[in-house]
């Protein structure tokens, strides 16, 4: 049996080709959606400052933005636009959609990885004693905690957290316009919490799945402490598989979380993204959807290569 390295020169190529095609299908989609929306983006532009202008000013407005242009042609121009980094100008804030997406990314990334490193360090110790205490007091005392944190919506912990540690205790201002530390540490803990049971549940699982292999009974057979067994094989073992999650976390975490940034007034870009939804800002939400895709497909590709990186065995191939 001989084993030798996997030949993937061709893998990125198609990879990155896979990426432009899946950009491609879903900014044709959205636009088709938007096009075929019920509604006027004209109108509903003009009642955002209270102004309703005649038709013919309407009707002007619509040709001096294309929108009475077919639908093939008015698709065609903003992707031809789109390749050259212009993604269009908002209506409701007459900036560059690129200018306002970019203004929100930072807030965004901050708020995605504080709330990753409090659900880390929630999950790993709850799933970790879990499994070391399987069908004990203790493992049903963590069990029922992850049911608990599963089971309550993001929105009604934000409006607990709000209610408990802003209004009551005090320790953090309702309303802030400062973009510190402290006005993301209750959104970023509201979207820690729900993801915290489930990542627990999935440790626990991963880690009761390595303590029943052969080399774990190995290990301990040459003298190896539990604890060295437990912490330099078992755990990295473990946790291997939920890269995938974390990697789909981080996606949809950077995508904007809509509801709790409306609840604690997080200027990110789920915020931004409602705010185009209702005032019916087509190249706004257009480069908003533009932005989650590409996030997606981005994520899974390091997530991909990051497998191969910390499991040297999906990096070769065994010939017969």
């Amino acid at each position: 049996m001989n084993i030798r390295p996997r030949i993937q020169s061709g893998k990125p190529i198609r990879r990155l080709l896979h990426i432009l095609v899946v950009l491609l299908g879903v900014t044709f989609l959205t636009f088709l959606l938007l096009y075929l929306s019920p509604g006027d983006p004209v109108r509903a532009m003009f009642a955002v400052s209270g102004n309703i202008p005649s038709e013919e000013v309407l009707e002007e407005m619509r040709e001096e933005l294309g929108l009475n242009r077919p639908f093939l042609v008015q698709y065609g121009s903003w992707l031809w636009d789109c390749l050259h980094g212009d993604f269009g100008t908002s209506y409701s804030e007459g900036k560059p959609v690129a200018e306002l997406l970019l203004a929100r990314v930072m807030p965004t990334i901050q708020l995605a990885l504080l709330s990753l490193v409090m659900m880390l360090a929630m999950a790993v110790p709850l799933g970790v004693l879990s499994a070391l205490h399987q069908n004990r007091p203790l493992d049903y005392i963590m069990r029922g905690m992850t049911f608990l944190e599963i089971s309550m919506p993001n929105f009604w912990v934000g409006l607990l957290l709000l209610y408990i540690v802003a209004m009551k205790l005090g320790l953090v201002p309702v309303v802030s316009t400062r973009m510190d530390l402290q006005k993301m540490l209750l959104p970023a803990f509201t979207l820690a919490f729900a993801m915290a049971g489930k990542y627990a549940r999935q440790v626990r699982a991963a880690i009761l799945e390595e303590l029943h292999q052969d080399y774990v009974s190995g290990a301990r057979a040459r003298g190896l402490s539990w604890r060295r067994v437990l912490w330099y094989h078992v755990f990295p073992n473990a946790i291997l598989p939920l890269i995938t999650m974390l990697g789909l976390s981080l996606g949809s975490l950077l995508g904007g979380t809509a509801v709790v940034e409306v609840i604690f007034s997080y200027p990110a870009l789920g915020s931004l993204a409602i705010s185009a939804i209702t005032s019916m800002d087509y190249p706004l939400i257009q480069g908003y959807v533009l932005w989650i895709a590409l996030i997606y497909m981005l994520v899974n590709l390091a997530v991909d290569f990051s497998y191969q990186r910390l499991d040297p065995r999906l990096r070769k191939e065994v010939v017969r």
